[in-house]
């Protein structure tokens, strides 16, 4: 099991940026694919990005791309995502999580969560 924790949430404005991080624990994190979800009030769980365990290949759900940008430094067991060009619709708690399976590029499953942290835009 991996533990995460997430961090750099908090209230921007329409059109500003925010980094969130993950800080992970493990001595395999360089082998897992990491990713991103959110969730805003009263919609289901969103796939927001991943990475590979490399680095070299991320993915992207529709509503971020060209706006979001995921990274990770597996020496520092971090996987980062930033966040530009927001919009009030970007508001939601922002989901580290860990051991992704993917498939064409969309999430099959997930083995570890974070706890959340919350994502507030203003317009």
């Amino acid at each position: 099991q991996v533990q995460l924790v997430e961090s750099g949430g908090g209230l921007v404005q329409s059109g500003g940026s925010l980094r969130l991080s993950c800080a992970a624990s493990g001595r395999t994190f360089s082998s897992y694919t990491m990713g991103w979800f959110r969730q805003a009030p009263g919609k289901e769980r969103e796939f927001v990005a991943a990475i590979s365990w490399s680095g070299d290949t991320t993915y992207y759900g529709d509503s971020v791309k060209g706006r979001f940008t995921i990274s990770r430094e597996n020496a520092k067991n971090t996987v980062s995502l930033q966040m530009n060009s927001l919009k009030p619709e970007d508001t939601a708690v922002y989901y580290c999580a860990a051991r992704l399976t993917l498939l064409g590029g969309r999430p099959l499953n997930t083995g570890d969560w974070g706890q959340g942290t919350q994502v507030t835009v203003s317009s």
